[in-house]
């Protein structure tokens, strides 16, 4: 008995004598949290930026599709139209024809609402002639068949329009074939004349 109260003392001042372990710091984990949240917070600003990016990109490829497809619906009976300007040129050849032979009038009524009907037709799909005559010559619109010295007009002017030009929508799908003014030979010759004076008066 005496024994074991002994061993109890000595066993309870040993538990005593041990050294307290020293407090562990309370903030590592709150601290541990912050570091992952901010870690997390950047992942989504870089998900985010991705997200922006990838959206700004495919608004631009809907745009370009949207633009090339309404481009192709514009366009798409250009060569329809390209094959029907030849039989639009016939029937001008064939009224003017007619007029100068003065053929029934009955007739060239009837040719001439047919054109006329078809005018309408090409110009409902954005089809129409543009005009030359008094134009200045452009490589844009014209093809110049010849030259014409002209006194009476600046150089470089449409005089005559041997074959209609036409545009689909804005865009020229044939170009007026023209007789475009040049400069006349007196005017050259005048222009020449001062140069041989000096010239002379030179010598």
């Amino acid at each position: 008995m005496e024994k074991n109260d002994l061993e109890k003392k000595v066993n309870d001042t040993e538990e005593e004598q041990k050294p307290e372990a020293p407090p562990q710091p309370e903030l590592t984990e709150p601290l541990a949290l912050n570091l992952q949240v901010e870690e997390l917070q950047k992942q989504v600003s870089q998900y985010k930026d991705m997200l922006l990016r990838k959206a700004a990109e495919f608004d631009n490829f809907k745009r370009r599709i949207e633009n090339e497809t309404a481009n192709i619906v514009r366009f798409a009976t250009e060569s329809l139209i390209d094959d029907l300007l030849p039989v639009l040129d016939d029937f001008e050849r064939s009224l003017k024809h007619s007029k100068e032979m003065k053929e029934s009038e009955a007739l060239v009524k009837g040719v001439e609402l047919i054109y006329l009907k078809l005018v309408k037709v090409l110009e409902a799909r954005g089809v129409k002639a543009f005009d030359t005559v008094g134009k200045e010559f452009s490589v844009d619109y014209h093809d110049a068949l010849m030259q014409i010295p002209r006194n009476d007009l600046p150089p470089h002017t449409v005089i005559e329009e041997v074959e209609k030009g036409y545009m689909l929508n804005d865009k020229v799908i044939r170009h007026a074939k023209v007789v475009v003014s040049s400069t006349s030979p007196e005017e050259l010759s005048d222009a020449k004349q001062p140069e041989s004076s000096t010239s002379t008066s030179k010598d």
